[in-house]
């Protein structure tokens, strides 16, 4: 049964294999902005080995201590993996707090899925299992969007209680109580 973990170098097969189908349906080009095509640029070069995995996910882990030196913009994010024994299946991260670009568009909370894995309803049970996780952060609700042409990430957000607040720009921005 599929849990939300802490990035572990124990998926490293797999993760790489989920990165595989990502970059196979265009993610981690120059144009993607998500978080994996900007860790993909910034790291596809070395997790390859083992050691250079091993330091990708330390980073990860520590993007989430409020003390972790980050680039302006970024705000403490506490990233989990979607896992199912040995499987990586998808990504997601809680962000503290938000800046007034993520209050826009890019939310408390995104998530991704690897492609093999989709309309299983994996994205839902992440978005659930993060809720409780984010209350601990004090966040008693957290601000996701989507796509305005994304149906499925829609159907995902208003399963967990998502309430549409409205639509900037491309994005549906939903507020989701965390309690």
């Amino acid at each position: 049964m599929p849990v939300l973990v802490a990035p572990t170098t124990r998926v490293h097969a797999s993760f790489l294999q989920a990165m595989t189908e990502f970059h196979a349906e265009g993610r981690g080009r120059g144009s993607d902005n998500s978080m994996i095509g900007r860790e993909t640029r910034a790291y596809a070069a070395t997790w390859e080995t083992p050691e250079g995995f091993a330091a990708y996910v330390e980073t990860l882990v520590a993007a989430a201590r409020e003390d972790t030196p980050r680039p302006d913009g970024l705000v403490p994010a506490t990233s989990l993996w979607w896992v199912d024994g040995s499987t990586y299946l998808g990504r997601l991260a809680i962000r503290h707090r938000l800046t007034p670009f993520l209050l826009e568009q890019g939310g408390h909370i995104g998530y991704d899925v690897r492609p093999t894995a989709r309309r299983r309803g994996h994205a839902t049970a992440m978005l659930r299992a993060a809720l409780p996780i984010a209350n601990g952060l004090g966040l008693a609700s957290v601000l996701v969007t989507c796509d305005t042409d994304n149906v499925a990430s829609r159907k995902v957000i208003e399963s967990a209680g998502g309430v549409l607040e409205d639509q900037r720009l491309d994005k549906l921005r939903f507020w989701v109580p965390t309690s």
